[in-house]
């Protein structure tokens, strides 16, 4: 069927019939000299009493009749005096409501809109306008045809109205210009778009497919495109025909750009027995620094003797009433002993009570101790079982941006050092590269650093494979626990896990046990007893409600993924009754009385306790309950940790999403009472021995698995870890070569 011919029609916007904030789509009634029509599609930023120029065609729509479907608009400023009134007056400037208009209007007439735009401060000679006012309208009516503007040019490249939003707010009113002259801007500093999208624009401006700035533009995005995976350098082979690959040119060609980048510290280089690296500068700078600190820091030894640190251990024993084992008594000498230690090992091997043991050891010999996790929830549960404050690494380090800047900044670095004798950090698989770099540079030297952590679990979301490489470089003093004490023997999470790690299938369904495997071959039965167990079955055998239940999928896609999932126990857990407010917001509804998860980290964002306590900052992984949902304020309010207060702005809900079910990678760092995990198809790099434990060790009390016993073999037998490329390793043990050639000499 042939496309309908596209036609171009003007007219005033007399009425908004319907709109949807999130996407722009409007039905609008459109008046001109000759006609009287409705109008509809994507009309971000159209208010009524504005003209409007559309391109587009006439459709029959089967309840409304005919409407002049939209493909692209442009906007004309009104020209008459009552044109000009109707659009002052529609509110669409902020401080300009009708009787202002009307005052404007009577002063200036048809000159109205230049006045505002270009002689502001004779708004001032009309009463009731100061100075500020006439300046803040100029501002408002700059800002909205700025916006505006943009809007309409980058609707040609099919960039939602959202994006636009982030783009104005990066650039303002230059917007347009900057991308015009360099639309890989786009890719390289709003989140969210990807080369191809600022590629699409480039070649709509004509800009050549061999030209240096896309070539410059794909190779950067592929290097910072391939740290989502946990690299922190790439092979140069391995860029040069990524890049070549997603710019579809000879390798030859962005072999010299590579050159180009890191002669201007775009990039960095560095030679290894496998051939040359090539890093994105700062990640560079990271890995140096923590090589660098960790090693200078580990040069400081403490005189603490032998049998002084046994008669401190027995008095803690007696006080605590617990007995340590060996290597539990090892953990904490060398906590007193040495400067840097790693203490690693599974569910189950006493690092709790190894990390209470150095608190209270440390606090009797006067020195002060910092509890620190990458993760809200993480520090949370760390106060919980060690009865000391723990804070996130970004609390502790004071996150937020500045005016100037997007890049978050910490408060406290190398100039404002942790005021603190014992830093313990926990979880430690979990911190990446750059945060360990942050932290570290606020270490002074003389603390003690002492890192907990599973090497077994996923490693961080983030580039870098830090805690693993810390381990195998041998430079840092590591404590490995591999005792299962006898009351956690007693839970057979614990036994299966240390099983799943050495290769051995998990012992499942023993009576009277906590760990559960329930054979469903067909995805669909699976996925109806994945929605029993969380809406019947587990609330009635154990009392849990949704917080205590977490679904934890391997995988985002399929049906028993965590999207899919998540739809259908919203929908039994939370479903729609009519005394429950609403918000759509892309594929996702979210409703009052929904479990969401933060998917970013939000350093401004606010937060108030019931006290009255203010505060900032929401973490990526942080998980609350959607409290209010309010139309007349566009907001979201969402409540964390019980007491935290989270208002978002409908704009901002990108940052959120739906958490009855999770991915594995999502849950580290937290504990729930019950865990159910499917276990089907997935792409190959999900079905993997790795992930499989991390999912299983999420859970406190209960495990249920429900799938394919096949797979749940695959996962098990799969122990090859997907490869990163991080260089820490190296550069700790040629640091401390470094630094053991200076205590010789």
């Amino acid at each position: 069927m042939a496309k309908p011919e596209l036609e171009r029609i003007e007219g005033e916007v007399v009425n908004i019939i319907y709109e949807n904030e999130d996407n722009g789509y409007k039905v609008v009634e459109i008046e001109n000299e000759t006609d009287f029509f409705v109008a509809v599609g994507y009309l971000h930023g159209v208010s009524a009493g504005e003209f409007v120029v559309l391109t587009g065609s006439w459709i029959n729509h089967s309840v409304y009749g005919e409407q002049f479907k939209a493909e692209i608009f442009e906007k004309k400023l009104p020209g008459t005096r009552e044109s000009i009134y109707r659009y002052l007056a529609s509110g669409i400037i902020k401080g300009v409501r009708e009787s202002t208009a009307k005052k404007i209007i009577e002063k200036f007439g048809d000159k109205a809109l230049d006045v505002i735009a270009n002689q502001p401060l004779k708004l001032a000679e009309i009463k009731g306008i100061s100075k500020d006012k006439a300046l803040s309208i100029q501002q408002s009516y700059n800002e909205q045809i700025g916006a505006s503007s943009l809007v309409m040019f980058l609707q040609k490249y099919n960039i939602s109205v959202n994006f636009a939003a982030k783009i104005y707010k990066n650039y303002g009113g230059s917007a347009i210009e900057l991308i015009e002259a360099n639309p890989y801007i786009l890719c390289e500093n709003i989140d969210g778009i990807s080369f191809k999208t600022s590629d699409r624009i480039a070649q709509g401006l004509n800009i050549p497919s061999d030209d240096a700035m896309r070539l410059r533009a794909g190779t950067v995005y592929t290097l910072r495109y391939n740290t989502q995976f946990g690299h922190s350098y790439l092979p140069r082979n391995n860029l040069c025909n990524l890049s070549a690959q997603l710019l579809q040119v000879d390798a030859q060609k962005v072999d010299g750009i590579i050159d180009s980048l890191i002669s201007d510290k775009h990039f960095a280089s560095e030679n290894s027995p496998e051939g040359e690296r090539i890093y994105c500068y700062s990640h560079y700078l990271c890995e140096n620094n923590v090589a660098k600190k960790l090693c200078q820091l580990n040069r400081v030894e403490y005189d603490f003797k032998d049998k002084d640190i046994d008669r401190q251990i027995d008095i803690i024993e007696k006080t605590q009433q617990i007995k340590l084992a060996e290597l539990q008594r090892e953990a904490v000498a060398g906590a007193l002993k040495h400067s840097v230690l790693v203490i690693t090992g599974g569910p189950g091997t006493g690092k709790t009570t190894i990390i209470n043991a150095i608190i209270d050891i440390m606090g009797s010999n006067g020195l002060s101790v910092t509890l620190t996790a990458p993760t809200g929830r993480a520090a949370k549960r760390m106060s919980q079982v060690c009865h000391t404050e723990a804070k996130t690494i970004h609390r502790l380090l004071e996150a937020g941006f500045s005016d100037e800047s997007t890049e978050v900044e910490f408060g406290v670095d190398e100039d404002c050092p942790i005021e603190t004798d014992v830093i313990i950090i926990d979880e430690m698989s979990m911190v990446d590269i750059v945060l360990m770099s942050s932290l570290l540079k606020a270490v002074r030297y003389g603390t003690r650093v002492i890192m907990v952590g599973d090497v077994n679990q996923l490693p961080s979301v983030g580039p870098g494979n830090v805690l693993k490489d810390i381990i195998d470089s041998g430079v840092i003093r590591v404590i490995r626990l591999n005792e299962i004490f006898r009351q956690a023997k007693e839970s057979m999470i614990v036994v299966n896990a240390h099983d799943v790690n050495n290769g051995n299938y998990p012992k499942c369904n023993i009576k009277d046990k906590d760990f559960f495997f329930m054979p469903y071959a067909d995805s669909n039965q699976g996925y109806e007893c994945i929605l029993s167990l969380c809406s019947e079955r587990l609330p009635k055998a154990y009392g849990y409600n949704n917080f205590d239940i977490q679904v934890l999928a391997p995988s985002k896609k399929g049906i028993n993924g965590v999207y899919n999932l998540n739809t259908g126990l919203q929908n039994i857990l939370n479903p729609a009754d009519g005394t429950k407010n609403e918000k759509k917001y892309g594929d996702i509804i979210f409703r009052e009385g929904d479990k969401v998860m933060q998917i970013k980290n939000n350093y401004d964002i606010g937060w108030t306790l019931e006290n009255g306590t203010v505060g900032s900052g929401v973490f990526n992984g942080d998980v609350g309950v959607v409290h209010k949902i309010s139309e007349n304020f566009n907001t979201v309010t969402v409540i964390y940790d019980e007491e935290k207060k989270v208002v978002y702005d409908f704009k901002a809900l990108d940052q959120l999403e739906l958490a009855y079910a999770v991915t594995v990678h999502k849950s580290q760092g937290s504990e729930f009472p019950a865990v159910i995990m499917p276990l089907y198809e997935a792409p190959y790099m999900l079905i993997n021995r790795n992930l499989f434990y991390t999912g299983i060790t999420r859970a406190r009390d209960l495990v249920i698995l429900v799938g394919r016993e096949d797979i749940m073999h695959k996962m098990v037998d799969n122990n090859r870890e997907n490869r990163r490329f991080s260089g820490l390793k190296e550069k700790l043990i040629e640091r401390g070569n470094i630094v053991f050639q200076e205590e010789l000499f």
